[in-house]
């Protein structure tokens, strides 16, 4: 650790299980603790940020086989294939420091030893499972734990199983863990204590399931053939595998274990608050410091959720509205401990009237006025500050010390408000102070100055403390202030600007967006997809096979192809049929092909329909085609076939 820095900061997220499209609730914890890490930099701590995936289990195995590749061929596609993991957190600027993949060498091996150190020290034993499985979860789960006879998570199906399987005595620890939790901030919110006691260990804790027999996909155990362990082992010690424990890989667990803070979403609170701390008191080793589980981002009332298919995709809202805007309107509308309604409107809502009309037309008002009155530069020659700028200096220089407090809590919502608190307060500063009025009396261009520097130096403190939630605007920001200073020094107090602060012209941050058309252009792209192609619709009318064989259908030449007079659909054929008189048939296909294309080939007509006239021609059978709808529009292909058949040959 180097010696300016404040000390080492372990922060993770969970690790992603990939069997599905990834969606914005993904993105909105990784987001969140994306800000936090970002957060402490900016404080000047050494920071380990480490997210990932969870590679292992029955669901991937069913997924890889109904897809005919490999479990592992699987994982790679979504982790680091195209839109996959990787490519979502590069999307969403997130500054993870470590990426673990339980598939990953060192930590199969890891695993295998603390499975190993846990069964040595009696804490497993092997049994026999049975119970409610629910698949889509991975989750074991008691009667009284279900709901409704459903899963309790997702809402889906159980089902009965039962295998030999080795346990991990998780009821020894009911009483350490029930303490931790109910006598220490190990766990917050707060309320998610009550439900952990109340829900899972007052009941009475049972034995917890650790390895399986009835899929192959996961870290083998190696001194019992045919069991592979289960996910809470291999998932959970990602936090300490990655930094080195029981491995050669890494050697930074001295200096980030205990982590500082796991972030986990409400629904994996119970590994992570009592399966985590029993599984890390079973090998005496030190527990994180704090477990955090966030609420969820709910659509249409319901947890938005992989199982259920009511994603929001991100690569939608970040390509349309930016990164940085999505990821603070995740951080500045919702209580980051709390459940939050995620729509459409309230994102260009909060874009509208938090980025550009409070945001974007501040920094636009400034540093066009600053340039319009004074060129690149502001004179070093100003008035002092009177009790016009008291309110808003005060409010710059305590700003540092309120947003660290509220940021301390992971209360981001809360840091960003006091933010914009400051915001808000310098556009009612230019309104009150009227620098297009002191631009008219040269004697008043110190004055002038002095209000566009006070509103400058406000800009530059609240640009880096959003450095952490929208860090390429605050990075235009200090370009557009002259590459002004962000560190976390500068921002506590006023006056770091220099008094001749340079400006830079640019467009708006975040231009207005009109509401009604965009949301019908989200509208639009919502929609489910229609196929490209859609075909008729199968004849519930049965024809019996003599009737069937009464149709002749024979092989024939096109000699000829013209376009029919006063008609754009009929093209009429010379053919060949075999019998050595030409055949003429009307077809109308005339849309979808060229006459002269025709010559030549070889198609399949129906000989034998009585005659009929078509625009005052003769037409002596039907041509074969396929229709099909593309796109909405109906198309026709000629049936075609092989040139070597001889004309006149039937088909049968």
């Amino acid at each position: 650790m180097c010696e300016k820095c404040k000390g080492n900061y372990y922060i993770t997220t969970p690790i992603y299980y990939p069997s599905a499209k990834l969606h914005i609730g993904h993105a909105y914890c990784t987001v969140a603790t994306d800000t936090m890490a970002r957060f402490k930099r900016l404080q000047g701590y050494n920071v380990m940020f480490l997210t990932g995936t969870d590679e292992h289990g029955q669901k991937i195995e069913d997924k890889a086989k109904a897809a005919g590749v490999t479990p592992q061929q699987f994982v790679d596609n979504i982790v680091t294939g195209e839109r996959g993991v990787l490519d979502l957190w590069k999307l969403m600027n997130i500054s993870f420091d470590r990426f673990i993949r339980t598939t990953d060498d060192y930590h199969v091996a890891a695993i295998q030893k603390i499975f190993k150190r846990m069964y040595d020290n009696g804490d497993i034993y092997k049994g026999v499972y049975k119970g409610k499985y629910c698949k889509p979860c991975e989750s074991f789960w008691t009667e009284s734990q279900l709901v409704d006879g459903k899963c309790p998570d997702c809402g889906g199906e159980v089902q009965d199983a039962e295998e030999e399987a080795y346990f991990f005595r998780l009821s020894k620890y009911a009483d350490r863990v029930q303490d931790l939790l109910e006598n220490t901030d190990f766990l917050e919110p707060r309320s998610r204590v009550n439900e952990m006691v109340n829900n899972f260990i007052k009941p009475g804790l049972e034995d917890l399931c650790v390895s399986r027999t009835s899929f192959t996909w996961g870290v083998p155990v190696d001194f019992d053939p045919g069991h592979v362990v289960y996910v809470w082992i291999d998932a959970l010690f990602n936090y300490m595998t990655a930094l080195g424990f029981e491995n050669d890989k890494y050697d930074d667990l001295a200096d980030f274990w205990p982590a500082d803070v796991h972030f986990v979403g409400k629904e994996i609170v119970r590994f992570h608050s009592i399966i985590w701390p029993a599984m890390l008191m079973s090998l005496n080793l030190p527990l994180p410091k704090k477990v955090y589980g966030h609420g969820w981002l709910l659509l249409d009332g319901g947890k938005m959720s992989k199982s259920k298919g009511n994603v929001v995709d991100p690569y939608v809202l970040a390509e349309r509205f930016g990164v940085d805007a999505l990821r603070f309107f995740l951080l500045r509308s919702f209580p980051f401990g709390s459940d939050g309604n995620f729509s459409n409107e309230s994102l260009i809502n909060t874009i509208n009237v938090d980025l550009a009309n409070d945001l974007g037309n501040l920094v636009s008002r400034t540093v066009a006025m600053a340039q319009k009155y004074f060129g690149e530069r502001l004179p070093e020659t100003q008035t002092a500050d009177d009790e016009k700028d008291a309110e808003l200096l005060a409010l710059v220089s305590s700003l540092r010390d309120k947003y660290e407090e509220q940021m301390e809590k992971f209360a981001f919502q809360n840091a960003l408000a006091e933010v914009f608190k400051v915001i808000s307060r310098a556009n009612k500063y230019i309104d009150e102070n009227a620098p297009w009025v002191l631009a008219k009396s040269q004697e008043l261009k110190p004055r002038l100055a002095r209000v566009l520097y006070n509103l400058l130096e406000t800009i530059r403190v609240c640009g880096g403390l959003l450095t952490p939630f929208m860090p390429d605007t605050a990075a235009e920001i200090a370009r557009r202030l002259g590459g002004a200073r962000m560190d976390w020094d500068s921002l506590n107090g006023f006056g770091v600007l220099p008094a001749d602060a340079a400006t830079v012209a640019g467009s708006a941050l975040f231009p207005r967006i009109d509401v009604e058309k965009e949301l019908a252009a989200l509208e639009e792209l919502n929609k489910p997809a229609v196929p490209a192609l859609e075909i008729e619709p199968y004849s519930e009318e049965k024809v019996d096979f003599d009737t069937f064989c009464k149709s002749d259908l024979r092989a024939v030449k096109v000699k000829d192809c013209k376009s029919v007079k006063k008609s754009d659909k009929l093209l009429c054929f010379t053919l060949d049929d075999g019998t050595g008189t030409d055949r003429q048939i009307l077809s109308g296909i005339a849309k979808y092909y060229k006459p002269e294309e025709l010559v030549g080939k070889t198609l399949v007509a129906i000989t034998n329909l009585p005659p009929r006239k078509m625009m005052g021609k003769e037409s002596n059978g039907m041509l074969l085609s396929a229709v099909h709808t593309e796109k909405g529009e109906e198309k026709l292909n000629l049936v075609m076939v092989s040139d070597a058949i001889p004309a006149g040959a039937k088909l049968c």
